[in-house]
């Protein structure tokens, strides 16, 4: 839980964190709503009760299969032995998506 103050000295303030990334998802959200074509019959509803909604569902249970699944692991022996390396690993497949990111960001500019 610590995992920030024991490598780099500081803990950051989770609710900064969660806004951070907030900000970086909703343009990303939006940047891909601009691809889509759509009536400006319903435009309001479209986007921010349907499109809203979809997403959040969407996390929601994307979210709760992660909780049980981690769940379930955290009660056997070798959660604490994979711990480490399984968190690396989530680590360098994140960093090295937001390097795709930023990439396709750049180079189609």
């Amino acid at each position: 839980m610590e995992g920030f103050k024991r490598f780099l000295g500081f803990q950051p303030s989770t609710r900064l964190a969660v806004l951070f990334f907030g900000f970086f998802h909703g343009f990303g959200l939006a940047t891909k709503l601009q691809e889509f074509t759509l009536a400006p019959s319903g435009l309001v509803i479209n986007i921010v009760v349907s499109f809203n909604i979809g997403v959040e569902i969407g996390q929601v249970l994307a979210l709760t299969g992660v909780l049980l699944a981690l769940s379930y692991w955290r009660t056997r022996s070798g959660f604490l032995r994979h711990a480490f390396a399984t968190n690396t690993v989530l680590m360098v497949g994140g960093f090295l998506l937001v390097g795709y990111q930023l990439t396709g960001y750049f180079v189609a500019q």
